[in-house]
């Protein structure tokens, strides 16, 4: 019997506090449509560091094992398991790589757009980052993750196609600089898009020039066609100052649904600044500091082994030790519990346990903080919901893939589940992640063995 191991990709700590889950249908795809044609065999035969024992193997191989994971959309915490492959050893090495490239790459884009989203207040949020993205599919795939983490759409026109993600754009500096004057570029745009016309009016003179020749192309072009719907956007230049100017002067010129949207390397926190100081603002376009989370450039996400799975079916649990307590590996095959209060609907903590345990949230229960176990708390009046859901079993989907705009809805409606405290920006509340009692007994004295399992 081939050996079976649990691996399991969990998250670091992300200095926001809490993250959104992304990834997974691309993960599901990749292990539906992984093998090795003969050119890949090929390749692999003339580097000479393989058996054709090993080659044979490729030839035929299909992923025939179990994994479990956090829907996409859904927010989660440092050390919790975010996918469980329980599969035999070389499958489990096989995809490793690419487990961790798609969650951990689409979960940092999303999270980021969460926290630009929330920061705009209910206003719309474009995604406009193309063109800094590391790569093709890091545009597609993060124009893709900022849609579940809440904007509302994106300019790169491809990630529509594939994904079905809003398109949405304004016109560029270069239109107007082909004209002879901003005026004639103007009048063109309104021509050309008469039910789409926002204009970029900073690339001469903003308040000057930019906004007057904006509102004499509305007059002249929108206005005899009783079209209302317009806007603006500014990409440079003190941004709270011309929002508030711009307002006034196309409130008296008539144009109070003219939309204000501004761009140039914003991020939550100058969003957040730029509303407490009164700016006129509708909508934004977001790109360099959204497509590569600039803040936080890296998403932790780490492959471990858990435990493997001896002839016998025992399950022998297996930690990493390290000096870096944060690097320190939680045990065994596992699953992972959120508790919400029946009283106010709201998160309170996660709660991982070993895969057998059952959690009985009519009685009440005491978790206690892994890190200082002084610290204990008793649940009363609590609803138990597992995060871990199947995907695969026998190598075989069980898992019914949600539209992206279902994914989307999720993730908004599971961010109202979560306490401000646990959301704010700087120094968020430690939403609490506790270990069970068996499964910290476990760890405990793995720790106290050096890692080596006993029995």
């Amino acid at each position: 019997m081939p050996l079976v191991t649990s691996k399991e990709m969990f998250e670091k700590a992300y200095n926001g506090g809490y993250a959104i889950a992304a990834g997974l249908e691309q993960i599901i795809d990749y292990i539906e449509n992984l093998h090795f044609t003969d050119e890949d065999i090929a390749y692999l035969r003339s580097r000479k560091l393989f058996s054709e024992a090993f080659l044979d193997y490729l030839k035929n191989f299909h992923f025939t094992g179990d994994i479990w994971a956090v829907p996409e959309g859904t927010p989660v915490f440092p050390r919790e398991p975010l996918i469980t492959v329980r599969a035999p050893a070389i499958q489990a090495q096989l995809v490793e790589t690419y487990l961790l490239l798609q969650i951990n790459h689409q979960s940092l884009i999303a999270t980021k757009a969460s926290r630009i989203c929330r920061a705009a207040q209910g206003r719309t949020v474009l995604e406009f980052g193309s063109r800094r993205a590391q790569g093709y599919d890091g545009a597609i795939y993060g124009a893709r993750a900022t849609y579940i983490g809440g904007c509302q759409g994106t300019a790169c026109v491809l990630a529509d196609r594939d994904h079905g993600i809003p398109a949405g754009g304004t016109m560029a500096h270069s239109w107007v600089q082909m004209f002879d004057s901003e005026l004639d570029a103007f009048r063109a745009y309104c021509q050309t898009y008469p039910d789409n016309a926002t204009l970029l009016v900073d690339t001469y003179n903003s308040l000057q020039s930019g906004v007057p020749n904006a509102i004499r192309a509305f007059n002249e072009v929108l206005r005899p066609k009783g079209i209302t719907h317009c806007g603006i956007r500014f990409d440079s230049g003190d941004i709270a100052y011309l929002t508030k100017k711009a307002r006034k002067m196309l409130d008296d010129a008539g144009w109070p649904d003219c939309k204000i949207t501004v761009s140039n390397a914003l991020d939550e926190r100058l969003i957040a600044g730029l509303l407490r100081q009164g700016a006129q603002i509708d909508s934004f376009g977001v790109g360099e500091r959204l497509i590569t989370a600039r803040s936080e450039p890296v998403f932790g996400g780490v492959y471990k082994l858990a435990a493997i799975e001896d002839e016998n079916g025992t399950i022998i649990p297996k930690i990493k030790i390290s000096e870096n307590v944060g690097k320190i590996t939680n045990p065994h095959f596992k699953k992972v519990y959120r508790f919400y209060s029946k009283d106010s609907g709201m998160a309170e903590a996660d709660y991982i346990c070993l895969h057998d345990e059952v959690v009985d949230d009519t009685q009440p229960l005491e978790i206690c903080d892994p890190d200082a176990t002084w610290k204990k708390k008793v649940l009363t009046d609590f609803t138990a919901r597992e995060l871990l859901v199947p995907i695969f079993r026998g190598g075989r989907l069980v898992y019914q893939k949600p539209a992206l705009d279902d994914i989307r809805a999720y993730c908004a409606q599971q961010l109202t589940t979560l306490w401000p405290e646990v959301l704010r920006f700087d120094y968020p509340h430690n939403y609490y992640v506790d270990l069970s009692e068996k499964l910290l007994k476990i760890k405990l004295e793995l720790l106290n063995a050096g890692g080596k399992s006993q029995g």
